[in-house]
């Protein structure tokens, strides 16, 4: 122990007095002697009530100096393909996820044939590191190539089960069938969307479904989540909410970002669909719904070779969500420096003028709506600047939080009208 720690432990103690340390039975506050230090600054406590609590003013001061210095409708960019490479260059930068691109390596460990329709399990590689798991749907009647969907799952709180969220197999772990229910109104979207014709895969990004995290004493409910019962799927998710923040320090100290290493892998699915010999890999398209939806407009800003993309549930500026919108999301969602230059929409708009269809609840009370109705303006202006207004749709629906039937037919009969036609 150095000088300085014995110090603070021998002497500083006895000079306060063990009288101070605590409030005498019957003494009340005003009566308690001072300590040795100036009294405390006074702050107003009477603001706003926020996620923050009393630093949130602070905060917001700061937030003030960011003006989106990326954004197209500054002053930065003149035309929309410097934009797109302006933008995605501070997004790249920002999600710290740039490994050495790889081949697929795509392996078959399962298939089924579902009558109209085949079901492939498959592993294929993101990075050199990666075996990203995956179930593929592909329609047995086909003319030529066909359209493709990456059709990304959400969030929920479910970490034990990921690609599953969006698949209906006929037989659903009873934990599946209350999540179809809540987040899509009993109809998961990849098998509705492999019997529109097209082939549609769905990964489970890092931290869910096989790639969930599992704590030594976590073991004994074993590896098969066939096996799993409800209680078991409780205890073992409410564990991962709990790692959350763990899975973000330790990817920091790794020098990444866990939503840099969920936009890569999505990315990099795009390159497997591009390689299938059934797919025309000039009409992919995809979709998703609040985890999913911050994935599509990730996806949707980043690649361009995703040629129609719906985003769902998960759209909004950023300022008016840090009152009381910040512990409505998970750490999944915030990337550090980004929102210097870019806000929300700015991020999806560096896909204009490709088609891009916003769909949001308005009872949703995960965003604001001021904030909602914010980004939606804000991206008609970028698409309206970029001389494609018509490329853009947003509607909003009187719903909370979902993805239902009448909201994914919208969706679907769209993304027929960008890929089909």
């Amino acid at each position: 122990m150095s000088d300085t720690s014995n110090f603070s432990r021998r002497s500083v103690l006895p000079l306060i007095g063990v009288a101070t340390l605590a409030t005498p039975h019957g003494m009340s506050q005003s009566a308690v002697p001072s300590l040795g230090s100036a009294p405390d600054q006074p702050r107003a406590l009477d603001g706003p009530v926020a996620d923050t609590g009393t630093m949130f003013p602070d905060i917001v001061r700061l937030s003030k100096r960011q003006d989106f210095t990326h954004s197209f409708l500054g002053s930065t960019y003149r035309d929309i393909a410097a934009y797109r490479q302006g933008a995605r260059s501070v997004m790249l930068d920002a999600l710290g996820m740039a490994p050495p691109k790889v081949a697929p390596r795509a392996e078959v460990v399962h298939k089924q044939d579902l009558g109209t329709f085949t079901r492939e399990k498959i592993l294929f590689s993101t990075t050199p590191e990666f075996r990203v798991p995956a179930y593929l749907h592909m329609p047995k009647e086909r003319k030529g190539k066909i359209p493709a969907i990456v059709d990304l799952h959400s969030h929920g709180g479910m970490f034990i089960f990921g690609k599953e969220k969006v698949i209906d197999f006929g037989q659903n772990h009873p934990a599946m069938v209350g999540y179809h229910k809540e987040n899509y109104e009993g109809r998961p979207t990849a098998t509705e969307l492999v019997k529109r014709g097209y082939a549609v895969i769905t990964i489970d990004a890092f931290g869910f479904g096989e790639r969930r995290i599992l704590m030594e004493d976590d073991k004994s409910a074993g590896w098969d989540r066939a096996k799993y019962t409800l209680e078991d799927v409780d205890r073992l998710n409410r564990r991962c909410r709990t790692r959350e923040s763990t899975i973000v320090k330790t990817l920091s100290y790794a020098g990444y970002t866990w939503p840099g290493v969920i936009a890569w892998d999505d990315m990099r699915t795009v390159d497997y669909l591009a390689s299938r010999p059934e797919v025309d890999a000039s009409r992919i398209g995809c979709v998703g719904v609040s985890l999913g939806g911050y994935r599509s407009l990730m996806l949707a800003g980043l690649e361009d070779r995703v040629r129609a993309a719906v985003v769902v549930g998960f759209m909004s500026t950023v300022h008016p969500m840090m009152e009381r919108h910040i512990d409505t999301h998970s750490f999944i969602h915030f990337i550090p420096r980004v929102h210097e230059s870019l806000d929300l929409p700015d991020i999806v708009a560096m896909r204009a003028p490709l088609p891009l269809f916003v769909q949001q609840c308005r009872q949703d009370g995960l965003f604001p709506l001021k904030g909602m109705e914010q980004a939606v303006e804000k991206i008609a202006a970028i698409y309206k600047k970029a001389g494609s207004p018509q490329t853009f749709k947003s509607q909003f629906y009187e719903q909370k939080h979902i993805f239902n039937v009448e909201m994914q037919n919208d969706a679907f009969a769209w993304l027929d009208q960008q890929l089909k036609a």
